[in-house]
């Protein structure tokens, strides 16, 4: 499945990372679809080249290219692809070799201490399937 425009999948259950997706959708304006991975169905997910074990682990773009990215890399990708270019310099900055193992580890430690950090809840900690209102996986 070719994609028109890129999809952001992130974890809407974490309250740190709706908060993030409202930043972006706010001052960084990707283009594409931003959607939690909660509202899509494991073949949705399959056709973004994308596992729900992922999408519960990190950030995913996928680019309209066929190109899926997670983590760190698709907070690049993210920066790159907004309109404004004054982001595009901190998005190209994360693929140089030097910067690149330092967006790595500063993006897995704010993924595993997110329940800490602002807008983060107790149930960010959990694993997905045992968070409060959680669907049975299909």
């Amino acid at each position: 499945m070719a994609l028109l425009r890129p999809v952001i999948v992130y974890d809407g259950d974490c309250g740190f990372c709706t908060r993030s997706v409202r930043f972006l959708e706010r001052y960084v304006r990707p283009p594409g679809t931003i959607t939690a991975f909660q509202e899509r169905t494991d073949e949705e997910l399959a056709a973004l080249k994308v596992s729900r074990e992922r999408a519960e682990h990190e950030v995913i773009w996928a680019g309209p290219s066929g190109r899926v990215e997670g983590g760190a890399d698709a907070v690049a990708a993210i920066l790159l692809s907004s309109p404004f270019p004054y982001w595009w310099p901190v998005g190209s900055a994360m693929w140089l070799p030097a910067v690149r193992p330092t967006a790595h580890a500063a993006y897995r430690w704010v993924a595993d201490n997110r329940m800490r950090l602002p807008g983060g809840t107790p149930a960010c900690a959990l694993p997905p399937a045992q968070r409060p209102g959680a669907r049975p996986l299909t």
